[in-house]
């Protein structure tokens, strides 16, 4: 796959064949008290609180996180612009995005790695792009419905600046997450191609089937396009139901032969108009421990936990996973 894919398969190898992803960071901003119902969701701690976001890395580190998903998945020069800040300060908070994560992976690292038998990695940072349905806020990440005037242009106008400023900022990857339809997974895939990106990426797409993604299109025709490319080194799914993964897991396995990341929601449901969690059917620690298992041996090559899951979701997954490695 090219000297990109290096860095992400050795922190793979490392980890003894699977690695780990931190978990829900808007759930831990909010767990130590951030009011973050708006538009720019767990950004707009960037503006208001970066040293919160800070200790966020620190907690998902100490919990045995092997990467680091910046705050920047609904950091939008547009949605900075609806705030009244002027595009090079968006661009300031993107950077600052990246900045944070490796300044937190930095300061563990440099006292964890004094210390004989830590067990830990040196974690990789990985610059987070949310889909085109995160900046409208609408819950459209869930359903793929964009309206009929989107366009692939559009779409990659629309990603190209954020895609350009993370780039400069140095991540280790970057993360596409919740993408929910063909189109959109081709934007991206065609920008990392225009933008010559040689940063390691991953592509996740949302699921509310358990089948198809979000707009109702197969994961067939979803992975044709990523296939193709050398520019993205892994592919899988984020924020949807965890008892999903399993059946998920084995389609991708049949549709590629790319890394699988998965990291699912806790189970709970949003409703993206009303802006809260619906309650449902949801696992605890001690379910994503026994699943964790599960997922790896089905072919998952990174494995952790998006909205509603903590740092201790990711250390019962990291314990169990370190175990078995």
């Amino acid at each position: 796959m090219g000297k990109t894919s290096s860095l992400l398969e050795d922190l793979i190898e490392k980890a003894g064949g699977c690695a780990v992803v931190d978990g829900g960071f808007a759930t831990q901003l909010e767990i130590h008290g951030a009011t973050i119902n708006d538009p720019l969701w767990s950004a707009l701690c960037l503006i208001k609180d970066p040293d919160l976001i800070k200790r966020v890395h620190l907690e998902y580190l100490e919990a045995g996180a092997d990467i680091l998903v910046t705050s920047s998945y609904q950091a939008t020069i547009p949605g900075f612009l609806s705030k009244g800040l002027s595009i090079e300060e968006g661009e300031l908070l993107l950077e600052r995005s990246v900045r944070l994560a490796v300044e937190a992976r930095d300061k563990f690292w440099d006292i964890t790695k004094r210390v004989p038998g830590h067990g830990y990695n040196r974690a990789l940072v990985a610059a987070s792009i949310g889909s085109y349905g995160a900046y409208l806020a609408d819950g459209s990440e869930y359903s793929g419905c964009y309206g009929p005037d989107m366009n692939l242009d559009k779409l990659k106008d629309f990603h190209r600046r954020r895609l350009q400023v993370l780039v400069r900022s140095c991540p280790d990857l970057l993360a596409f997450e919740t993408i929910p339809n063909k189109l959109e997974a081709q934007a991206c895939v065609e920008l990392l191609e225009e933008e010559n990106v040689q940063i390691p990426s991953w592509i996740c797409f949302s699921s509310v089937d358990g089948e198809n993604a979000p707009s109702g299109e197969s994961f067939k025709e979803c992975l044709d396009i990523i296939n193709k490319s050398k520019k993205v080194n892994a592919v899988g799914i984020n924020c949807a139901p965890p008892h999903f993964l399993e059946s998920l897991i084995c389609k991708f396995k049949e549709l590629t032969e790319k890394p699988i990341v998965v990291y699912p929601n806790s189970g709970e449901v949003w409703d993206g108009r009303a802006k809260r969690w619906l309650p449902s059917k949801c696992f605890g620690d001690d379910k994503f421990e026994l699943y964790a298992t599960k997922w790896r041996d089905l072919g998952a090559k990174l494995i952790g936990g998006c909205c509603r899951t903590t740092p201790s979701t990711i250390r019962a997954i990291s314990k169990v996973l370190k175990e078995m490695s």
